[in-house]
């Protein structure tokens, strides 16, 4: 991994025309980052607020000059401009999700790493691209600067 780069480990998930803006978000990323391999997208049924469609779930393994906030803000950046509005409903809807599951490596938010729809194809996308970690490696949660994913 060259000097001036992070290698992250990103979950994309959408149910608002979902197809449309997995692809939006996979194309803006392949041109403003390097990307390595990315997951097969897979359907998967809300979680928490029931009363909604279907989720399309994927993950992307890339390469970000960014720091660690930077690259956080670029996402939600992302998001705001595939249309995505934060309601109040945490689990509600989407156009887009944008989250950092792992940075540099080392596992972000273990929480959303429980996940079957965040970790499955996070784990397709890291076997795509030659890299297993360990198990200690995904057991713990190292927090960004005191930051979550989220």
């Amino acid at each position: 991994m060259p000097d001036a780069s992070h290698e992250c480990l990103l979950s994309l998930g959408s149910n608002i025309e979902p197809r449309r803006h997995i692809t939006m978000a996979t194309t803006i990323l392949e041109a403003e980052c390097r990307v390595l391999a990315a997951a097969t997208v897979i359907e998967t049924t809300p979680v928490g607020y029931q009363a909604q469609p279907n989720f399309l779930n994927g993950a992307l393994l890339l390469y970000t000059s960014l720091d660690y906030r930077a690259f956080r803000r670029y996402l939600k950046d992302i998001e705001a401009r595939l249309g995505r509005r934060r309601g109040p409903i945490k689990s509600g809807p989407r156009t887009i999700d944008l989250d950092i599951v792992l940075w540099d490596r080392r596992l972000v938010d273990s929480v959303a790493w429980q996940q079957d729809y965040v970790r499955e194809p996070a784990l397709e996308a890291l076997e795509r691209a030659g890299i297993t970690l360990a198990p200690p490696a995904l057991a713990s949660c190292a927090r960004q600067d005191g930051d979550t994913a989220k």
